[in-house]
């Protein structure tokens, strides 16, 4: 059958310039100023059986409801309580509430003191199911259990992959404008469950997430110097990229995770430069007069795009994994800085100044198809859910601490993100196994 609301909402995906598998694009033109998301009134009730059915039914709510694509229904108006998992709801009492998508679970305790949690999604118009899975978990994983289940009826539903069973890495900051303290945290990406990885002693920077596993790349600033560190995040363990002459920054892995690009600033000259590390072999890649940094590696790891200023103002280039070929693609009014590749390789998000604003924005690799998804004080340090639909960046106002921000790739869906804390320069991680 076809889910008409669910077409609505993807509405402003297909100006966006995606295209859901199985579905070839129209031959046509949109107006994508004119376009509209029009959420998808679905209804999840409390889960039945075993403790925290209502806050797993709480949590997939909450996802769902942050992406802008869906309207979780108000609990009070549901016809149905305790939903038995094994028989079809009374789909007309649905109904008359505007729900189009229902979904009920159950979970059980098994005899080795595990959750299995079952779960159901309905098109209420049709009584058809749409989708039907099993997780098994411990217990104090409820809380994945009910972001692997979002992703599920996300994907299901939109036809792109979810982004709920995520953590973010981020700079926690406290204390005054002028004594800082800065540690790495790290938290859900509904902002539950959020710890510290450092102790503040020291100052930090820029953390960024590997592709392929549960591992970060991060500055350090102490009195001495500047370092680049890898952490694993499973294991705590803890490395150097070992020391350089002069200043190190604004790491970043290669999509495989086996280098890192980073930047150098020797003598007021800065350039990019790469680490093989499994043989700890480093590349300079640039070599040019004005400052280069913030390199970031396509998905296929090809090319890089960076900003510089050796065309007399911050401006994105695109060049060769090997340093070759740079061109520049930024020519809109403006400084352009920290651009960062999208998982899907189809976007590069950059930040961008022009006077006293602050913007994030997207443009196609060649520079073209540029657009302002926010503006204000200060916004800054985009980072690319794992989907390649969806941004958290930084957000300052005047005299205020930062503020972790989410928008989407229309900038018609713009949240604070779920974190209450200051935070700055963020970093969407893979999805989890």
């Amino acid at each position: 059958m076809t889910f008409r609301p669910v077409l609505a909402a993807l509405f402003a995906l297909f100006m966006a310039g995606a295209v859901l598998p199985g579905m070839a694009r129209a031959d046509v033109e949109i107006d994508v100023n004119q376009g509209e998301v029009r959420p998808l009134p679905i209804a999840i009730p409390a889960f039945t059986g075993a403790s925290r059915g209502a806050e797993m039914a709480q949590v997939i709510a909450g996802n769902l409801d942050r992406s802008g694509l869906f309207a979780p229904i108000d609990g009070a108006a549901f016809p149905e309580r305790n939903l038995d998992i094994g028989i079809q709801p009374d789909f007309a009492g649905w109904k008359a509430i505007s729900a189009q998508a229902l979904i009920n679970g159950a979970i059980t305790v098994e005899a080795d003191g595990k959750l299995r949690v079952d779960f159901r999604l309905w098109d209420v118009f049709s009584g058809e199911q749409l989708l039907g899975l099993q997780f098994t978990s411990t217990p104090e994983n409820w809380r994945r259990v009910a972001h692997k289940i979002s992703d599920a009826v996300y994907e299901r539903l939109t036809g792109e992959k979810g982004y709920f069973d995520t953590r973010v890495v981020f700079v926690a900051e406290s204390g005054p404008r002028a004594a800082r303290v800065k540690r790495l945290m790290i938290m859900d990406q509904d902002g539950a469950n959020p710890s510290s990885l450092t102790d503040g002693s020291y100052v930090v920077m820029t953390p960024r997430f590997s592709s392929t596993s549960q591992e970060i790349t991060y500055m350090a600033l102490r009195p001495t110097g500047s370092s680049i560190y890898l952490f694993n995040i499973e294991t705590a363990r803890q490395e150097t990229l070992g020391r350089f002459p002069g200043m190190v920054f604004a790491p970043r892995f290669s999509p495989d995770g086996g280098r890192v690009a980073f930047s150098v600033e020797r003598g007021g000259n800065t350039d990019i430069w790469v680490m093989n590390l499994a043989t700890r072999a480093q590349t300079k890649l640039t070599s040019d007069p004005g400052i280069d940094t913030s390199a970031s590696f396509s998905p296929d790891g090809a090319r890089i795009v960076f900003n510089s200023d050796r065309g007399g103002s911050p401006q994105l280039y695109v060049m060769g994994a090997d340093g070759g070929g740079a061109r520049r693609i930024s020519y809109g009014q403006g400084r352009y800085m920290t651009p960062v590749w999208s998982p899907n390789g189809d976007f590069i998000a950059f930040t961008k100044q022009t006077g006293s604003t602050f913007h994030i924005g997207v443009m196609r690799p060649d520079g073209s198809d540029e657009r302002i998804l926010t503006t204000s004080y200060l916004d800054e340090g985009p980072t690319w859910a794992p989907n390649g639909r969806v941004l958290m960046f930084f957000r300052e106002t005047p005299g205020g601490p930062p503020r972790l921000w989410t928008v989407d790739i229309t900038g018609r869906i713009l949240r604070p993100a779920p974190y209450q804390g200051s935070g700055s320069d963020p970093a969407w991680s893979p999805l989890l196994n």
